[in-house]
């Protein structure tokens, strides 16, 4: 398989929709009308979730009427987030089909398939037309990369002159190996995890001025800590939307990231640059 193919595999799940209702059913949520907040716990598969989208949304100032592309859009809730609160017009695509499809029908059931769409493709190739777009937004997907220069290169090409790219990965900060398995590759055969200073250079190189940088460590590291207190208390083993999301090994994973950012191996980078 291609590297590609492999990263759809390790997030395909076969029957995620039927989890994530089966989930939101059981916790009384009325799944032909959900609300943006019942989602909270499976829709934004990113360090500091919700938290930090809003925070990323604020910084990239978006405003009612713009057009944006999210690339690797997952589940797609930052995407709702982008439209509900700000208005945008929000496309979206994913490799990953079967997310594709639960992002679209979860996008419906919320009311929102009039602002907010996505459609399965490769962030190397994207299938919008040059200049098209006002803002364009790229959430942990980075590490599932290896050619970030050709990534870069399609994006600013989306991208009117102006227009702001912003980027929340998660960047390795200094020389050490990382634990395997992550939530985004089981081994570092898919897990292409690069510094700020080489994401700095390749955007530069490919047309854009960053305008600001953000280490989200700190805000990922509470919420971590939050999240892990709760769960004790209730007597439980996690969020169950990431169980639903990650598998057996979830636990593992998710410790493995948050190890790794406490320890200042990784961290939560929050770029936004300007196409020129």
């Amino acid at each position: 398989m291609s590297t590609e193919e492999k990263v759809a595999s390790h997030y395909t799940h076969g029957s995620l929709e039927t989890a994530i209702l089966q989930t939101l059913a059981e916790n009384g949520k009325d799944i032909d009308n959900l609300r943006l907040r019942d989602l909270a716990g499976v829709d934004e598969f990113h360090l500091g979730r919700h938290a930090a989208t809003a925070e990323f949304a604020r910084d990239l100032d978006l405003a009612a009427g713009l057009l944006l592309a999210d690339i690797g859009s997952g589940l797609g809730g930052p995407a709702r987030h982008f439209a509900d609160a700000y208005g945008c017009t929000v496309s979206g695509i994913d490799l990953t089909d079967e997310f594709v499809q639960v992002a679209n029908s979860l996008t419906a059931r919320c009311g929102l398939a009039d602002r907010v769409s996505f459609r399965q493709g490769s962030a190397l190739s994207l299938p919008f037309e040059s200049g098209g777009f006002d803002r364009t937004t790229l959430i942990h997907v980075g590490m599932n990369i290896e050619e970030k220069a050709a990534l870069f290169g399609e994006i600013r090409r989306i991208l009117k002159p102006g227009g702001r790219f912003g980027l929340y990965e998660i960047m390795q900060m200094r020389e050490g190996t990382l634990p395997y398995p992550m939530p985004w590759a089981m081994t570092p055969e898919t897990s292409f995890v690069r510094s700020p200073a080489i994401y700095r250079q390749l955007l530069e190189e490919a047309g854009f001025v960053v305008e600001l940088e953000q280490d989200r460590s700190a805000l990922a590291i509470r919420l971590a800590h939050e999240a892990r207190a709760k769960a004790a208390s209730a007597g439980e083993g996690g969020n169950p939307g990431i169980r639903t999301l990650m598998g057996p090994r979830a636990s593992e994973r998710s410790g493995n990231v948050n190890t790794s950012v406490e320890a200042g191996l990784l961290a939560p980078i929050e770029m936004i640059a300007r196409a020129v």
